[in-house]
């Protein structure tokens, strides 16, 4: 019981001597000296802020087709006589070879009665000509009668009158005016029928070259001549086989031009368009063709043409915009740009270039025209703000708009709301953490400047590093 009384009083003596020994060394210990030492100086690398010359980029896909595609049918009917040794799927003819005869002669027969249609018309016209001229001539002799009897009518008359002449002298002689006026009146009417006469026959000449004309150009089909440098494509037919007028015959495509109905999404087309005046400032009638031929023109894209599967992409084709496709693909949402290439079997190497084919499958690169722009690489973006490197070696953060990405690059809106000002410096490479006012080492990155226009203009592509080996983080 001692023992125990003995350990409670004990226990609490100790516990207040421990606390009253820490409280002394508390109260007696140096205050710590504190040393303000600010945020850390982070080195960042900036470029300066400046427009520079920018193409907007994008690209689409499609196939290769012929511009000019001839699917020659039969116009008339009858036995194939005659098929070129080189009328056969992709053989290559040169312009006006004739390549097909359907067996002529029937033409031919038809031909010859149609021309001797024609000349029996022409001989009845010149006779009836020659009739006309006689009936003149006749007519003229019996006028000259008439006249002659008119005046011996009136010597007679006289004569009668004073008792020379008896009456029946006088009556033969109006017997005789009486004749020739007859014979007059024949010749005239005969004369006037010449005029209708003459019309029937010539209707008859220009019915009969009519024919002869249709004689000649049926004959004329008989035989297929190619329109154009061509390479054929399917052959439907052969030699003594007999064909019906509408059969097709074979398929030549032109080599003078192939195009690419090239599809790209609405997205990416939007930018290509974006500084282009006569869509910013007026509607577009796509109804009328003036309009809108001179819409494509004003947009001056300049098109590649590249192989996909090329792993080299050095074989490159230099396109045209000829037109838009008539509506926009909803289940991709893309846009049909139609671009033609010229001469696509010229210049070929075996092995490494070769012709523009029909169906091989292309990537086809827009590019718009150069304009000076706001152009900053997209890592230097973080939803929506920058981080700018004050003169003062701050850093600042400022909101800008994006109006579109290309690649590796952004494009801002350059509205006069713009919170960059031309000349500042922004910061390209990563900071953590992002503080308002942090102090900053500056590295200027040259060489990425020089990399970040070349991208601008489509020379090469922005990235970590160029093709050249270079990579930011060397500036460091």
């Amino acid at each position: 019981m001692k023992k125990i009384f003995k350990n409670i009083i004990i226990l609490p003596l100790i516990l207040f001597t421990a606390i009253a020994f820490v409280v002394i060394l508390v109260k007696t210990k140096a205050p710590v000296d504190h040393v303000d030492a600010g945020y850390p100086v982070k080195a960042v690398e900036v470029i300066t802020v400046t427009k520079i010359p920018f193409r907007a980029r994008a690209m689409a896909f499609g196939n290769v087709e012929p511009a000019v595609t001839l699917n020659t049918k039969s116009e008339v009917s009858g036995k194939i006589s005659f098929i070129h040794a080189d009328l056969k799927k992709g053989a290559s003819l040169s312009k006006g070879t004739v390549v097909l005869r359907i067996e002529p002669t029937t033409f031919e027969f038809s031909l010859t009665e149609s021309q001797a249609a024609l000349a029996n018309s022409k001989s009845s016209l010149d006779q009836l000509k020659i009739e006309e001229k006689s009936a003149k001539s006749a007519l003229a002799i019996v006028q000259k009668n008439l006249d002659v009897e008119l005046k011996e009518l009136h010597r007679i008359e006289a004569l009668k009158e004073k008792g020379i002449v008896s009456l029946s002298d006088l009556d033969k002689e109006k017997q005789k005016v009486l004749n020739l006026r007859q014979q007059l009146q024949d010749v005239e009417g005969k004369i006037a029928s010449y005029d209708s006469r003459k019309n029937a026959i010539k209707a008859q000449i220009k019915q009969s070259k009519s024919q002869v004309d249709k004689s000649q150009d049926t004959l004329g089909r008989t035989e297929i001549t190619l329109p154009f440098d061509a390479r054929i494509g399917t052959v439907s037919v052969e030699k003594d086989e007999f064909i019906q007028a509408g059969n097709l015959l074979f398929e030549a495509l032109g080599v003078q031009a192939v195009e690419i109905n090239a599809q790209i999404s609405t997205k990416q087309f939007r930018p290509l368009v974006s500084g282009l005046k006569i869509i910013a400032e007026q509607t577009i009638d796509l109804q009328n063709p003036v309009v809108l031929q001179a819409a494509l023109s004003s947009m001056r894209l300049e098109a590649r043409v590249r192989l996909v599967g090329d792993a080299s992409r050095l074989t490159v084709w230099d396109g045209t915009l000829i037109r838009l496709s008539e509506s926009v693909d909803p289940s991709r949402d893309t846009l049909g740009l139609v671009v033609a290439v010229d001469k696509p079997y010229e210049k070929i190497i075996p092995g490494k270039r070769p012709p523009l084919l029909k169906g091989m499958y292309t990537s086809v690169e827009f590019f718009s025209p150069e304009k000076p722009t706001l152009v900053l690489p997209r890592k230097a973006v973080h939803q929506g703000r920058v981080y700018v490197a004050t003169e003062q070696n701050t850093l600042s953060i400022r909101t800008v708009d994006v109006l579109f990405t290309q690649g590796d690059m952004v494009v801002l809106d350059e509205s006069e709301n713009v919170q960059l000002k031309i000349g500042e410096k922004i910061i390209i490479s990563d900071v953590v953490p992002v503080m308002e006012g942090m102090p900053l080492k500056i590295i200027v990155a040259a060489e990425y400047e020089e990399l970040l226009k070349k991208a601008a203009m489509g020379e090469s592509i922005l990235g970590d590093s160029d093709t050249n080996g270079y990579n930011v983080s060397k500036s460091r």
